[in-house]
């Protein structure tokens, strides 16, 4: 169990750098281009849009990997909690086995513990809001100041036109991306199936895909359905004796017919 647990620590560990990895990514490219656009009046100021959709991708990216790093988080709370917890809690309080055959089933079909959803919406307040935000603001003040500071807002919206595309389309899709990214950031609160998030212990569940929310329920139906099939694919192959058992005088090192 020891040696289970640092694996499951190891493998946390890892995706948990790659998470970093894809913030640095949006961080650098922010600053290089906010760099690149300020550096002269005639920089054209299109760029910081363009960076928006490459730290949107990012964005992307990183929910995905913090799927996978929740897997082996949630583990890891589960081991901390079901198994060293109750080592080290007083005698009178009772045992719970409960998280042993959780965590069998989840090592004979492994899950994700949390939506699509919930990953990028923790990961955009985290860290990719502010971003965003600053993005925005930058915008704003690159069309307002160069090459001068705009007379009025119409000056500024004519400013802000991109080759044939008016200045209105472009704020406008500007104020639409941005006010749905925070509504998206707001909405996504309720959800908390993250079980390797520092949660009060009322709040941990060994089995989160029964907590999902209702506008998550269909992707969660499909997962839980296919995890079922596939425990009861393992069992029905175990029951029926399938597994062909490694005869030890036909491998390499002992061949067949030798000490005969």
């Amino acid at each position: 169990m020891i040696h289970f647990y640092r694996g499951e620590v190891q493998r946390s560990n890892t995706w948990r750098n790659r998470l970093d990895t894809t913030t640095n990514w949006a961080v650098i490219t922010a600053g290089a281009t906010l760099s690149f656009v300020f550096s002269s009046p005639n920089n054209p100021h299109f760029v910081i849009p363009i960076n928006s959709i490459l730290v949107a991708i990012f964005l992307l990216m990183e929910a995905r990997r913090y799927r996978y790093y929740e897997i082996w988080s949630s583990r890891v709370r589960i081991l901390e909690t079901g198994y060293f917890a109750q080592l080290l809690a007083p005698q009178n309080q009772p045992n719970d086995e409960a998280w042993a055959e959780h965590l069998a089933s989840d090592l004979t079909t492994p899950h994700f513990t949390i939506t699509e959803w919930e990953a990028i919406g923790r990961r955009l307040r985290r860290n990719y809001l502010w971003i965003f935000a600053l993005l925005a603001l930058s915008w704003n003040l690159k069309v307002y100041l160069s090459p001068l500071p705009a007379r009025d807002f119409d000056a500024f919206i004519e400013r802000a036109m991109v080759g044939v595309v008016p200045g209105w389309i472009v704020f406008v899709v500007g104020v639409i991306f941005n006010a749905g990214i925070a509504v998206f950031a707001i909405g996504t609160l309720r959800l908390r199936e993250a079980t390797g998030e520092v949660l009060p212990k009322h709040e941990f569940s060994l089995r989160p895909l029964k907590r999902m929310t209702s506008w998550t329920a269909a992707t969660t139906k499909r997962t839980t359905v296919r995890a079922r099939r596939a425990r009861q694919r393992v069992r029905s192959t175990a029951m029926t004796g399938e597994f062909k058992k490694i005869d030890i005088t036909e491998t390499p090192d002992k061949p067949v017919g030798v000490g005969r």
